[in-house]
């Protein structure tokens, strides 16, 4: 309801003119707020950010950062590792699409997934992969966001994303850490109709919502409570240790010399690393030729005219260094060396990983209760 701007009568007291002068200088500066950060958000180059619809006399939801619509643009490929759970997707998600025909009477498509396990394994980026290999529309939304800061409001963010869902189908409604919604401690009044009005919203994907597929994640599956549970049609656990050689991802374009078995021994090595404590793995190791061209005393001029690090023994080798080559000019001139199996051995010496046995047990746990093993 708008701030009256009539002139308070003469009943009014002083305190209560200057209160209410307060709370009009309060809302006009909020309202402008929230005007500047709408056009600050149409400015992001990455995302668009989800905008629920205003009726007539509404007053604002001011929750345009708890939801983004996306173009993802993550392959298969991009993923490491985690065969077994690419393909439950591609059964699940992929093949009915392209083979409708296959997919009718009692076999139906699964049309919701929960992916859960610990930070880092790649439930996140897996989700993006499929709406990428689907060509869905992607919605993301952090659960977590939605019971902290707009808790009056969260219900009606939920209805109208899934409204808009339906509106840009085929698409897939991601929602982050669900159990930040669903654990324990969230009961009041706010987050208990947010959590009804999400069964509901699930309740009609299959049926209504025959291009709508919801995938949340959890890092705390057993603190899910069994109504929510029951609107999964499958879990998957997107397993820790990762499938062949997941480096191979991780390394690129950047030049190595790595044979097939020294892929095979950093796979069997890197046993019980998630996707991300790899990543960061390989981060260092591409550091590696850089510290060792930094640190060189001899280099070596190919015949193209670019030099590169060697022992002082090698044939046209030059007593110089990395600093001394840039001082005259061949910066440019200066090749990195590939890296080598070395170069990870040095580096997984003071590396762990960050998911330990007694957390991977919990999820194995719920695998063998309720899930399948991705």
């Amino acid at each position: 309801m708008p701030w009256s701007t009539s002139r308070p009568t003469s009943s009014m007291s002083p305190t209560l003119n200057m209160r209410e002068a307060v709370q009009h200088k309060f809302t006009e500066y909020l309202r402008r707020a929230e005007e500047i950060r709408a056009v600050l958000d149409e400015g992001q180059p990455s995302h668009t950010y989800f905008r629920p619809v205003e009726k007539p006399g509404g007053s604002g939801t001011g929750l345009n950062s708890a939801i983004k619509r996306e173009n993802p643009n993550v392959k298969w490929s991009d993923v490491a590792g985690l065969e077994r759970a690419k393909q439950a997707f591609q059964e699940a998600v992929i093949l009915p699409l392209k083979f409708p025909q296959f997919f009718t009477g009692k076999q139906q498509q699964q049309r919701t997934f929960l992916l859960y396990g610990p930070s880092g394994t790649g439930k996140s980026y897996l989700a993006k992969a499929v709406a990428t290999e689907a060509n869905f529309t992607f919605f993301s939304a952090s659960s977590s966001n939605l019971v902290s800061k707009w808790k009056s409001e969260s219900a009606k963010l939920v209805s109208s994303l899934f409204q808009t869902a339906r509106e840009n189908a085929p698409s897939i409604i991601f929602i982050d850490e669900i159990d930040t919604l669903y654990g324990e401690g969230n009961d009041n009044e706010a987050s208990t109709k947010t959590k009804t009005e999400l069964l509901v919203q699930m309740q009609d994907i299959g049926y209504n919502d025959q291009k709508i597929l919801v995938i949340a994640t959890t890092n705390a599956p057993f603190a899910l409570d069994q109504p929510i549970r029951r609107r999964f049609e499958a879990y998957i656990h997107p397993a820790t240790r990762l499938e062949g050689s997941p480096t191979h991802v991780h390394l690129g374009d950047t030049p190595y010399n790595l044979t097939e078995s020294d892929f095979e021994y950093l796979a069997s090595r890197t046993e019980g690393f998630s996707g991300s404590d790899i990543s960061i793995c390989v981060e260092d190791v591409l550091l590696e030729p850089i510290r060792k061209t930094q640190d060189a005393m001899f280099f070596y001029e190919n015949p193209e005219g670019m030099w590169t690090l060697c022992e002082p023994e090698q044939q046209g080798a030059v007593q110089t260094t990395m600093q001394e080559l840039a001082s005259k000019g061949l910066s440019s001139k200066i090749l990195p060396t590939p890296v080598t199996r070395t170069d990870f051995e040095k580096i997984l010496a003071r590396k762990k990983p960050t998911v330990s046995k007694a957390d991977l047990k919990v999820y194995e746990r719920f695998t063998k209760e309720y899930g399948e093993e991705g």
